[in-house]
């Protein structure tokens, strides 16, 4: 779009105001004519500095009209939190934590895992069946399952391998969203697969059910049946809105507090059974090898984690004086009860401040306030569940499942502040 031309009444208005330039009255008309196009605009990365260039704004907003409505809303462009996407039909994306406040996290910056590529559905044709052991086995339609009585909850989902990459090689250049970015929470609006197992009739002797999801792969886990008249949901919605393609669209399963894979999305089958399927997913996958030669199978829950992200790296604190520690801590076994913060390490702790109600399997969000005099500090979280279960150092998570544990990693982890205020990662706990 090219910028209109000035008229007599800019021209005037740049004469009598010399604090205004024609180039200023020229951005001003374009962004009366573009609306959000500003905001909506990524901001440039210079070629010689590799520095974000700020894009060009008034000086003196107040001085002409602002920009138009528009169909979709769009961050502002001084704004860029993006995930960091790696691989491709197989890989993830993870969530910029760092960059995040309070708890529940924009749908577009929700973690990503998948096993063979978002699939391509149409709403209008995808179906889930429930068949198996049921004295009626049924296949909904999407709308079929709006017809239910609905839910709306939120929780998190944290992938079982989150933390694995600071757990293996804890970089001191590490970022939160490096460190911790495979967790992300929702509000969810759904129907509780209680009510659809009611509705089909399930019979006593199933024990268990098998998810399948209806990517390439074909996604499938096993789950026991009582998961499924605890709390368990088939959801549609995210954050008020469809599900996006990379979260399960048109609908996805949702088992709050469990590792993240067994959440299948894009679901399309629930077979019951009287014993769990032993897929690829429950057998070469997401079991957990142990010191002893056995290895751990179907550990659903997840443990209770923390992770500051405020002040983090790689950063600088500035200027001295008071500042917020500040992060999230969340428990797959309900909700968390107390969060403490230590600044020398974990030599001292003292309790942090939970900001609003700490929500059963759902993130909740601290903070401490802190004063920093300049000199060094580490910076240390440790949260505790309502089950009475504290979140480990990384010497104890060891010690009781060895250094080839390979998910559900919830140890400790902080931030080493320098003298000068420069931030690190702190894995070595």
């Amino acid at each position: 779009m090219k910028p209109t031309p000035p008229t007599d009444d800019m021209t005037a208005a740049a004469d009598a105001s010399p604090a205004l330039t024609r180039r200023d009255l020229l951005a001003g008309a374009v962004g009366t004519l573009g609306g959000a196009m500003l905001a909506g605009l990524p901001i440039a990365l210079d070629a010689q500095q590799s520095t974000p260039v700020l894009p060009s704004v008034p000086d003196d907003a107040t001085k002409r009209q602002g920009g138009a409505t528009s169909p979709l809303g769009a961050r502002s462009a001084f704004e860029t939190p993006t995930r960091s996407p790696a691989g491709e039909t197989t890989g993830s994306s993870n969530t910029p934590l760092e960059e995040l406040a309070g708890n529940i996290t924009p749908s577009d910056l929700h973690f990503e895992r998948h096993h063979a590529g978002i699939p391509a559905l149409d709403p209008d044709r995808h179906t889930l069946t429930i068949h198996g052991l049921v004295e009626r086995p049924l296949t909904f339609s999407l709308q079929d399952l709006k017809r239910f009585p609905q839910v709306v909850r939120t929780h998190f989902i944290e992938c079982s391998g989150n933390g694995r990459g600071a757990f293996r090689d804890p970089k001191p250049e590490l970022t939160a969203q490096k460190v911790a970015g495979m967790i992300s929470t929702s509000e969810w609006t759904g129907v509780r697969l209680a009510t659809l197992f009611n509705e089909a009739g399930v019979k006593p002797e199933a024990t268990w059910f098998l998810a399948e999801g209806g990517d390439a792969c074909l996604m499938s886990r096993s789950v026991p049946v009582p998961k499924a008249f605890d709390d368990a949901l088939v959801v549609w919605a995210q954050n008020g809105e469809p599900l996006r393609p990379a979260q399960g669209y048109p609908m996805r399963l949702l088992l709050p507090g469990w590792e993240g894979n067994i959440n299948v999305k894009w679901l399309r089958r629930l077979e019951l059974g009287t014993q769990p399927w032993m897929t690829r997913w429950e057998t070469s996958k997401y079991t957990d090898p142990l010191p002893d030669g056995t290895a751990r199978r179907f550990t659903f829950e997840l443990d209770a984690k923390s992770m500051i992200t405020a002040p983090a790296g790689p950063g600088r604190i500035a200027p001295r004086g008071w500042h917020a520690i500040s992060g999230i801590a969340w428990s797959g076994r309900g909700r968390i009860r107390r969060v403490e913060v230590s600044v020398d390490g974990g030599a001292s702790w003292s309790d942090a401040e939970l900001l609003g109600a700490s929500e059963p399997k759902s993130t909740v969000r601290f903070q401490r306030m802190w004063e920093w005099k300049g000199g060094t500090a580490t910076l240390l979280s440790r949260a505790t569940d309502e089950a009475g279960y504290v979140q480990p150092t990384r010497a104890a998570l060891v010690a009781a499942r060895g250094p080839g544990t390979d998910y559900h990693f919830n140890q400790i982890v902080g931030w080493k502040v320098a003298g000068d205020g420069a931030v690190t990662f702190h894995g070595a706990t």
